[in-house]
């Protein structure tokens, strides 16, 4: 996010993205390369993936961003996207493919090792760059934070030179030391009382958690998330109970459609998110709204147990619970800023145990272990089996509707401001 701070939709989308089809990632090496070994899968979980992490954090930095618009990053976005999207339908067909035929050894490492390619393909732009460096004639001022985004029309009449006569060395010395001594002065007359303490900061700047946590727009945002991913992560957690209970025996290919959906969801709720905030100035949560209104009629669906509809609802659910993932980070990013952003993100992130524990374990469990008690079983089966929860579930997300519109209202003017003009430029 810092290091692409005008194209935050495109990253998280693409991140959230790749997160989504990690499943079906694993499932493939377990299955394929892992023989389905529970004590292989372990130790790959236990000395693999730290070892994996370790190595990369390397990697991991922030970076000089560009202050203005360039081209080429917007063709690596487009690049990064589309072998993503090559990924996840790959991934997805081999999985069914193993699920249906009985493939040989040889078979199995080729798809795994074609993976591989696709997942590692993002790394020939830096090898691009690298091998290819293209230097730009126009390159903007550098600037300290990246945090801010402002409207080009504040910066576009003020200009820094970018070296300075060595005849204003004393000046500059001369400079610094009255700024040393005011700031005493201030220091002083604060102790005082006669000078007010710096302002809070306001919507679009850095906020400091335990300055986000009192905004009204932090809780709405975080309800909003709530209910969104809350609903959502319902069904996903209780999906193949829901396929057995409406008669479908095999549920593979149904949890394949949930999860090529979601990444579907994250990776374009991202892309498109960024292309109308950047051309319209439209808040990201807007397509929080819409995409809570479609859940509301998927709920329905669901509970309506239609001939027909048990496969449209997965996939259109999907979706729209991939949004919630894709516009909430960029959004918290623009509103609360980014220097404290990892604990003001993750605090946001507790919306989705949460309810799952509310909507999965306690509504959605009691809902059908009541029903399989009146049907003197185990198990149920039949549309009651959760037809109370997706009603409760489709009242949930009317009442993250009402709230997404509200923040939409109340945060119209942040984007107002951040986006306005012809382009976006960054300040200090």
């Amino acid at each position: 996010m810092r290091n692409f701070p005008l194209s935050r939709g495109t990253v998280a989308g693409i991140l959230k993205g790749y997160i989504g089809i990690s499943a079906a990632v694993y499932t493939e090496v377990y299955s394929m390369v892992l023989e389905e070994s529970a004590t292989k899968l372990l130790l790959v979980l236990t000395i693999g993936l730290p070892v994996i992490c370790l190595a990369m954090m390397y990697f991991i930095r922030p970076c000089t961003a560009a202050s203005g618009e360039d081209s080429s990053v917007h063709v690596h976005f487009l690049f990064t996207q589309a072998t993503s999207l090559c990924l996840a339908i790959y991934v997805l067909t081999t999985v069914i493919l193993k699920d249906l035929l009985s493939l040989s050894t040889a078979i199995s490492y080729t798809f795994v090792a074609v993976m591989v390619i696709l997942l590692m393909s993002p790394i020939a732009i830096p090898i691009k760059m690298t091998l290819f460096p293209v230097y730009s004639k126009k390159r903007g001022p550098p600037f300290v934070s990246s945090d801010d985004l402002v409207s080009g029309e504040n910066d576009s009449s003020q200009t820094e030179p970018l070296l300075i006569d060595s005849s204003s060395d004393t000046n500059l010395v001369n400079s610094y030391e009255s700024e040393d001594v005011l700031d005493v002065d201030i220091l002083l007359a604060e102790g005082e009382g006669a000078v007010k303490k710096k302002r809070r900061p306001k919507r679009g700047e850095d906020f400091k958690f335990r300055e986000a946590v009192v905004k009204a727009d932090f809780w709405l945002l975080w309800l909003v998330y709530f209910f969104g991913v809350g609903s959502g992560v319902t069904v996903l957690n209780n999906l193949a109970q829901i396929g057995v209970s409406l008669g479908v025996d095999d549920t593979t290919i149904l949890l394949c459609l949930f999860s090529f959906c979601n990444f579907l969801g994250r990776l374009g709720a991202g892309a498109i998110s960024e292309h109308f905030v950047r051309s319209n100035k439209i808040p990201r949560t807007v397509w929080m709204t819409i995409s809570q209104i479609i859940m509301i009629v998927t709920f329905l669906l669901y509970a309506s147990a239609l001939n027909g509809t048990l496969y449209v609802a997965t996939g259109l659910l999907g979706v729209c619970y991939g949004v919630q993932f894709a516009i909430m980070i960029p959004t918290a990013s623009e509103l609360f800023g980014l220097k404290h952003f990892g604990i003001i993100f993750n605090f946001m992130q507790l919306g989705n145990p949460i309810g799952a524990l509310l909507f999965s374990a306690l509504l959605a469990g009691y809902v059908y272990d009541t029903e399989a008690d009146n049907q003197g079983g185990s198990s149920c089966l039949g549309a009651n089996c959760y037809r109370l929860t997706f009603l409760v579930l489709a009242c949930a997300c009317g009442v993250g509707t009402i709230l997404s519109v509200l923040l939409t209202i109340r945060i119209r003017p942040v984007y107002q401001m951040l986006y306005s003009g012809s382009s976006v430029h960054l300040t200090h």
